[in-house]
């Protein structure tokens, strides 16, 4: 029975079958298939560095603008037929942008700009320069507004500002951890928030690098301004006369049930069945909306697929569709009422979307339990908008299981900018194959040479 013995057991069968050559051939099948993946990956993937490499999008009945920033930052505006309209990267990173109040085809937009060069304005490179600008889509025509200089880069943007009137902005300042009303015109600030006021430094990120991350920041109707602290893993409500209301705030430290390192939240008024915020559960890889109710918020709507990973923004439009970024996922989509995706456009790492004549992010929109939304996520038929999942999509969500979801999106931010989710799990099986391969080699050399390693842990044959 070439050295199998009748009474052998089916794993010492299976381990006489299995040489070192034929675990190398293996090995170096699912190097050479995961290698393939990747660079399929890298020559079909969508770069928007530059204007050639946007792709067209699906006809919408308006224009569709959307920011980036990552490796580098880009304004993209799509006309209603699918083309690009609009297409801009004179920026370091592009952030938040908004349409302009009575102004066709024009939005306003904060973007920040990385100095590499010493000089007056930096002594010390990288430094940060943001800005507030405007610009016209049509004649491309661009105004600056507003703009401050930061002698350092991490952690130094600006996220966010809305606008109060035609002077005055409310920014979302991430470097010095407050909220602020700026006249435009004069540059005279006219009242702050610090989020040091209400938490303790002990809690959120490292101090004094990037411990709040203020990523948002929305005027009310009601003159309140509604904050998004990403490390407090909390949205708080701020009246600017008497500071923070802390009855309303929604999340709570470390309590990653509830939201996860959030962005864009959007605040839904009564008059749209609110009030209600619908936000960007960003780590948790879902958009969800709640709802207040007895003084309190509860969840009452949750949408997520298995493409999903670390959406950034999501605005209800006036139709009951949701508008939905999904960073990590390389794409923005349209989801309707029923859960389905009708509308979707790839890109390499967008951060913002707007689509123009729907009024400012959800501003247009009704609430989830106005409209009797239903919840649909990853585990629901359909919930994946066609996308299927493949060998390298499981292994991902394996290998996701066992890293925490901030070091996933971190590798997957930093790593080139066709890299996604599958691209994402090729790359762990090939760098595992790799490990176990060598790991294995270096066993084999050391046993030919007479070299063992006793385990530290015996048995006591005495009993």
């Amino acid at each position: 029975m070439d050295g199998e013995t009748a009474d052998s057991s089916p794993f010492d069968r299976i381990r006489s079958r299995v040489t070192r050559r034929r675990l190398r051939i293996a090995f170096l099948v699912i190097v050479i298939l995961c290698g393939a993946y990747l660079a399929y990956g890298a020559v079909t993937g969508v770069t928007t560095a530059t204007e050639d490499g946007v792709p067209e999008a699906p006809p919408t009945e308006n224009h569709t603008v959307v920011t980036e920033s990552a490796k580098f930052g880009t304004i993209i505006a799509y006309a209603p037929n699918g083309s690009v309209a609009y297409y801009n990267n004179s920026h370091t990173k592009y952030f938040d942008v908004d349409p302009v109040e009575g102004e066709s085809m024009t939005v306003e937009y904060v973007a920040t700009d990385t100095i590499h060069t010493a000089g007056p304005r930096c002594q010390d490179p990288p430094c940060a320069r943001n800005v507030i600008e405007r610009a016209n889509l049509t004649t491309g025509e661009v105004t600056e507004l507003y703009a401050r200089y930061v002698p350092e880069e991490n952690a130094a943007e600006w996220h966010d500002a809305d606008r109060v009137n035609e002077s005055h902005v409310v920014l979302a300042d991430m470097v010095d951890d407050e909220v602020y009303m700026v006249d435009t015109e004069t540059e005279m600030i006219e009242w702050t928030w610090q989020a040091q006021s209400e938490f303790p430094v002990e809690e959120g990120g490292p101090y004094p690098g990037d411990w709040a991350h203020l990523n948002d920041v929305e005027v009310l109707n009601d003159g309140r301004v509604m904050a998004s602290l990403r490390n407090q893993d909390q949205v708080v409500f701020i009246d600017p006369e008497t500071g923070m209301q802390e009855n309303w705030t929604l999340g709570e430290e470390g309590n990653h049930d509830i939201q996860y390192e959030q962005h864009n939240p959007d605040y839904i008024p009564e008059e749209h069945g609110g009030p209600a915020v619908i936000v960007a559960d960003s780590e948790n890889a879902r958009v969800q909306e709640f709802q207040r109710e007895d003084g309190s918020w509860n969840r009452t709507w949750v949408w997520s697929d298995e493409r999903m990973q670390w959406p950034r923004d999501a605005d209800r439009l006036p139709n009951g569709n949701t508008l939905i970024t999904d960073t990590n996922g390389k794409r923005v989509i349209e989801v309707n009422e029923s859960g389905d995706i009708v509308w979707q456009v790839e890109l390499s790492h967008p951060y913002d979307a707007e689509r123009l004549g729907t009024g400012d992010e959800s501003a247009g929109g009704q609430s989830a339990t106005a409209l009797g939304l239903d919840s649909r996520t990853a585990g629901d038929d359909g919930g994946g908008g066609g996308f299927s999942l493949g060998i390298f999509e499981t292994v991902s969500d394996v290998v996701r299981g066992l890293l925490p979801s901030r070091v996933v999106n971190a590798i997957i931010y930093v790593g080139p900018t066709w890299m996604g989710r599958p691209e994402f799990g090729a790359a762990a099986v090939a760098v595992l194959t790799g490990l176990t391969w060598t790991g294995l080699e270096l066993r084999w050399f050391l046993r030919a040479r007479g070299i063992t390693f006793q385990s530290p842990i015996t048995r006591d044959e005495r009993n």
